[in-house]
């Protein structure tokens, strides 16, 4: 099977083995399609160990495989949830990488989309932040490896430091959107991955991004929190999630009971009831208080800016091979596309225990819609 329903984009989390980085499996696949590599920086955040400071957002090295036209095939970025392999084995000393990697540390996430566009993502480390010393009128203090910014009065700006031993071989591969031949597409990226012995690290995941448009509107939003919500059990039986996984999470309770509140509903016109309940049920929704790591991230349907226009579903286990990933995302299209239709999914029948799988299907079908691959 290499089409499925929903225009798509994927996120596949990869570990490189011992001695390789991510940034070796950009070459290959840029060397594959006569593309180029181009480095840049991925943000994330991760819980701060320094007391006082809740969260330290940090920039580490991306890669960026494009065509030789400038088409994207992928970008390559950290995964901070993929720990448990780089640990070093016993009695052994943490080796660090090859390529003098750094990762760039800010407690404000304004200051550090600053950094983002200002600091060269090629430059070494001891260079890095020479920019934004200059915005501030300061000078960089490099100390023990270390780069740091403070203003004038003292205060951080942005650090920088070298990689912790092990983190430059985690690797999550992110698609652009694939409207067709997603298989195919897949394929391309896994091969070559597989080729130089990455393999899924035991954190993995695999996620989904879908547009988002088709569930702005009150019954479709319902749907999707009926579905991750009262088969969340059974979703996860079918599509073997790793319970491993960090950061998933049910849908919280308050987000559940306020979907079933009665919101207007046209006949699908956004300029009718739609509209008009869709802008209450958001607002209601924001109030409730989302967060994207979740079996399914909705924070991105509710924003009023969204980053990214999508629906991420997140509960794909890891794998690295395309086969594999399609089958599970042709069930999670199918159910999806079911809860776009207006009647309210049901709550899981007796049957979701014994055969989740065949129960999904059947759920799907309440749409017209099969599921149409092998298990």
């Amino acid at each position: 099977m290499d089409e499925l329903a929903l225009r798509t984009g994927f996120e596949v989390e990869l570990l490189a083995p011992v001695g390789s980085d991510r940034q070796d499996l950009a070459d290959a696949l840029a060397t594959r399609c006569g593309g180029s590599v181009r480095r840049s920086f991925h943000l994330d955040s991760q819980l701060s160990p320094v007391p006082g400071v809740g969260v330290f957002r940090h920039l580490s090295p991306a890669f960026d495989v494009v065509t030789a036209e400038g088409r994207p095939v992928a970008r390559l970025v950290d995964d901070i949830t993929i720990e448990a392999d780089l640990a070093p084995a016993p009695g052994s000393q943490p080796v660090r990488g090859r390529r003098g990697w750094y990762r760039v540390l800010c407690d404000d996430a304004r200051l550090l989309r600053l950094v983002e566009r200002q600091a060269d993502p090629e430059a070494p480390l001891e260079g890095v932040l020479e920019p934004i010393a200059q915005l501030f009128g300061v000078v960089t203090e490099v100390i023990a490896g270390a780069a740091r910014v403070n203003d004038a009065t003292g205060a951080t700006i942005a650090v920088a430091m070298p990689l912790p031993p092990g983190r430059e071989r985690p690797c999550e591969v992110i698609t652009p959107p694939l409207a067709t031949g997603h298989r195919a597409a897949l394929e391309e990226l896994l091969a070559p991955a597989r080729e130089l012995g990455f393999t899924v690290p035991r954190e993995a995941a695999v996620h989904l991004h879908v547009d988002g448009a088709p569930f702005r509107r009150p019954h479709a939003f319902a749907n999707v929190v009926r579905l991750f919500a009262h088969w969340r059990e059974p979703l996860g039986a079918a599509l073997g999630t790793n319970p491993a996984c960090r950061r998933l999470a049910p849908l919280p309770a308050a987000l559940v009971e306020l979907v079933e509140q009665p919101w207007p509903d046209g006949a699908g016109d956004h300029d009718g009831a739609d509209a008009v309940g869709w802008a209450g049920l958001r607002a209601a929704v924001r109030e409730v208080g989302i967060t994207k790591y979740a079996d399914v991230n909705l924070t991105q349907l509710v924003s009023a800016r969204p980053l990214r226009d999508t629906l991420e579903v997140r509960i794909l286990p890891g794998a690295i091979d395309a086969d594999a990933i399609v089958r599970r995302t042709a069930l999670v299209h199918a159910l999806l596309l079911r809860c776009t239709a207006r009647a309210p999914l049901p709550h899981p029948g007796a049957d979701a225990v014994g055969d989740p799988w065949g129960a999904l299907e059947r759920l799907a079908a309440g749409a017209g819609l099969a599921v149409g691959v092998a298990r």
